[in-house]
């Protein structure tokens, strides 16, 4: 099987004309998102055509230069993302650079071990395979590490008292954050976490169903698609527990006291 349907632009402009019925559902309810879709849908598409292009560039040169500098783009996009719609963050450039710090090192090491184990491309760099491998371990890590951090930050704004009140009776900073820590960690690894539980029997994942439109046989696409949960479990996982400990202790000093001076809280 290798056939595979070739798609026109109007065949995509025909599925972008349901985005009528989420703006008439928006009127209806008066919900307020027909804007925010727009610029959404709009976003996406321009985004996709020029990550299109590039990729199509980065493929044919097949330089590892350019494709390093590709994914330390990616990964400072990804840095912004993480942080960008947090109620509670860090001040300066310490959420930017928790978030992008913490999905590098996941995304890099569970990247590189697929690359050298797995897929085993020629050469290993080639960016056909390092780039797409890196953007969908990355997004993935991404939301972990967003949901676990504001949920740490909102954890230990909340309960600011009872944790200065353990510190207080002689707890060091970690084992007075603990019960945050564990919150943040678990509420991060749910996308994960559901996704797999969820795929087959709610859902075929995006990567199988593309392979299988392409052509692939349904078996090997299935073997690829256990292979990307994996990774992207393990690099969800490394980089919450990461990101979560750096947070940790970046809420504190060395005598253990308590920094939420270092956490803004948006209006």
């Amino acid at each position: 099987m290798t056939d595979y349907v070739s798609l026109s632009l109007m065949d995509v402009a025909v599925a972008a004309s349901l985005l009528a019925i989420n703006a008439a559902l928006s009127v209806a309810l008066n919900l307020g998102l027909g804007r925010r879709m727009l610029v959404a849908a709009t976003r996406m598409v321009v985004q996709l055509l020029t990550v299109g292009m590039v990729l199509k560039a980065l493929f044919a040169a097949g330089s590892p230069w350019l494709t390093g500098l590709a994914a330390m783009v990616m990964i400072g996009f990804a840095g912004y993302e993480a942080y960008a719609r947090q109620d509670h963050r860090f001040s300066g450039l310490w959420s930017w650079g928790l978030g992008a710090g913490s999905m590098a090192f996941a995304a890099l090491v569970v990247t590189g071990l697929a690359l050298s184990t797995a897929i085993r491309p020629e050469p290993w760099h080639h960016p056909q395979y390092a780039i797409p491998l890196l953007g969908m371990i990355l997004g993935n890590a991404m939301t972990g590490v967003s949901l676990g951090l504001e949920r740490l930050l909102s954890v230990v704004h909340r309960e600011r008292r009872a944790i200065e009140a353990r510190l207080l009776c002689g707890a060091t900073i970690r084992q007075a954050l603990q019960g945050g820590i564990q919150e943040s960690v678990r509420a991060g690894m749910i996308p994960t976490i559901n996704a797999m539980a969820a795929a087959g029997l709610v859902s075929l994942p995006g990567m199988m169903t593309g392979q299988i439109l392409a052509g692939v046989d349904p078996v090997e696409a299935v073997k690829y698609q256990l292979l990307i949960m994996f990774l992207i479990a393990g690099g969800t996982a490394l980089g919450l527990v990461v990101a979560v400990m750096g947070a940790a202790r970046l809420l504190s000093d060395d005598r253990h006291r308590l920094r939420l001076d270092r956490v803004t809280v948006r209006d």
